[in-house]
């Protein structure tokens, strides 16, 4: 197995208010490895977006950071802002959620990608610029026609085409896609997978794709990491952990999964917690099918299954943490009690 070319150790993001902070990430370790896809799956809310930007950088100013971002062994919280700027593009790349909002209306194709490369490759000659531009978008099925036409002539697909090719055009070693799929057909849905399994293949890339959509993952990634309240409760591979969850929440989201072999409607009831203010315990727990005494009461342990994944649950021990009585079932009234207090 090869070694990780990102990693996150241990970190936490929160945001200041008048009341306690908002812990928005709380104690996150994942990695990634060059030539993966790593699924980032969970509802809204959970977390998912404020990770995938920490891991480059990109957390707001306001926000208070802890813990290790590894990046081909240095730690990119403690790289100077000039030094980070010169790695975001080259070699950590983001693709943005909504493209008609990230791309400049008032400039052309030809012009985002010109500026891109002249802020990253001063020297690049014009004629260089086209060429590399070109074959970006050529990559993306974008004829050279349209080099020089505006956001506002493309089709949404079309638009995070755009916003691909210009992060591949600097042929960066990690991407973050950040929910590159929303609000696509599933045809152009099925395209821009495509395209972002040709980006490992090609270039050896690791990329972290943030998605709602399970069935996408399921498709296109290696592993999986499941993001609730803050924290990663259960990693592994993809095939592993839609085959067999470990964690009670992995089961109910895919559970809520709709198909053509679907009779009734599968939910999970009640909301993410505020991360204001998280439950004790596991802070799944007020909406888990399966809570114990146990769940309410402590902090779950990180083990690993038999069958390799990393999981955050009581259900799996280590038997020795848990107290005397702490299997027991946990009533919903004694959670409603608890909530109340």
């Amino acid at each position: 197995m090869r070694e990780p070319i990102l990693q996150a150790k241990d970190l936490r993001i929160w945001y200041a208010t008048e009341q306690e902070p908002v812990r928005a990430v709380d104690g996150v370790s994942l990695d990634i490895r060059p030539g993966e896809t790593l699924g980032l799956v969970g509802e809204s809310g959970c977390g998912k977006s404020t990770l995938g930007r920490a891991l480059l950088g990109l957390a707001p100013d306001s926000a208070g950071i802890s813990g290790q971002v590894l990046y081909g062994g240095r730690d990119l919280n403690e790289v100077t802002p000039k030094e980070m700027l010169a790695m975001r593009g080259p070699e950590l790349g983001l693709i943005f959620q909504e493209p008609m909002t990230r791309l400049n209306p008032l400039i052309s194709v030809e012009a985002h990608f010109f500026e891109t490369l002249k802020a990253h490759e001063p020297g690049i000659s014009k004629d260089e610029m086209r060429v590399r531009s070109l074959e970006a978008l050529a990559g993306m099925g974008i004829p050279p026609t349209r080099f020089g036409q505006y956001p506002h002539e493309f089709s949404g697909g079309m638009r995070q085409r755009i916003m691909i090719a210009l992060t591949l055009v600097l042929e960066p070693k990690v991407v973050v896609a950040d929910e590159p799929t929303t609000a696509l057909d599933v045809i152009v849905e099925a395209q821009i997978l495509g395209i972002l399994s040709d980006l490992r293949k090609n270039f050896d890339a690791a990329l972290l794709l943030i998605t709602h959509n399970l069935g996408i993952v399921a498709e296109a990634c290696d592993r999986v990491a499941v993001m609730y309240a803050g924290r990663i409760v259960e990693d592994g591979e993809a095939r592993q952990v839609f085959g067999e969850p470990a964690h009670p929440y992995t089961r109910e989201l895919l559970r809520s999964i709709i198909s053509l072999q679907t009779e009734g409607l599968n939910y999970i009831p009640g909301a993410p917690p505020d991360l204001v203010d998280p439950p004790p315990g596991c802070r799944f727990h007020p909406r888990c099918p399966d809570a114990m005494r146990v769940c309410a009461e402590k902090f779950p342990v990180t083990v690993t299954t038999d069958s390799a994944q990393r999981v955050e649950c009581w259900l799996h021990g280590p038997e020795d943490e848990i107290p005397e009585g702490g299997k027991e079932p946990l009533a919903r009234e004694e959670i409603a009690t608890a909530e109340e207090a």
